[in-house]
């Protein structure tokens, strides 16, 4: 595994649930404020379910794909997700 790619899932694996980052935010948060596209790259290769890959959505605020079942599905994750931090 790259060192780029090992900080990009450690960024990814720490997102709380109920949040999200874009695309744009890991990559400036793992020093490569260029490399929103190579994030959403390997976020749609990610089948590891410790990385929670759903939490990871486009700058525009639109959820985007999810390898997992498409976009609907990611959708529903992050709603389910929501929904359980305002429970707390």
């Amino acid at each position: 595994m790259t060192d780029f790619k090992n900080r990009v899932m450690k960024v990814v694996k720490n997102i709380p649930a109920g949040e999200t980052l874009t695309y744009k935010q890991v990559a400036e948060l793992v020093g490569s404020p260029g490399a929103a596209r190579a994030v959403g790259n390997l976020m749609k290769k990610n089948f590891d379910s410790d990385i929670p890959c759903h939490r990871v959505i486009k700058s525009d605020g639109s959820v985007g794909e999810y390898n997992r079942g498409g976009s609907s599905v990611k959708l529903k994750l992050l709603t389910k997700e929501a929904s359980e931090n305002k429970k707390s």
